[in-house]
């Protein structure tokens, strides 16, 4: 008699989406801030895409990882989201900056953000609770 295989575990969306955040979290190129993280973005239609920071020596040449994560996804096709789930090396939960608050808001106002820390930390947000009042292209109908 042989004996039973023991079922493998089925990875949530979120831990599979924690996967992807932190594997793109390992390619970051921060050599000036030493503060990596990754991002993993979830379209409407289950979509993932990664994406890590990228520092330059002209600091404001740099890119958060949210945003090339939006990059990369906009670049595929992708125009709705509904999670993103943000992995960095601090202590605690860190949300996107506001410069990636309102590259997103373009185009999920309603979007749930999830921090989650290497120790398992975990903060969620509405990117509506983090940005309550965003420039939308509505704002540009006052022009």
């Amino acid at each position: 008699m042989s004996a039973a295989a023991s079922p493998t575990p089925m990875l949530t969306q979120l831990d599979a989406l924690r996967v992807i955040a932190e594997a793109a979290r390992a390619n970051a190129w921060c050599p000036y801030s030493h503060f990596p993280v990754g991002a993993a973005l979830e379209s409407d239609d289950g979509r993932i895409f990664a994406g890590c920071n990228v520092e330059n020596a002209s600091y404001p040449a740099g890119t958060c990882a949210e945003r090339v994560a939006l990059g990369a996804a906009v670049s595929a096709g992708a125009r709705r989201f509904t999670r993103v789930v943000i992995t960095s090396a601090a202590l605690e939960p860190t949300p996107p900056c506001g410069i990636c608050r309102q590259a997103l808001v373009e185009f999920a106002p309603m979007l749930e953000v999830i921090a989650i820390t290497p120790h398992g930390l975990i903060a969620r947000w509405s990117l509506a609770d983090l940005l309550p009042v965003p420039f939308t292209p509505a704002s540009l109908e006052n022009a």
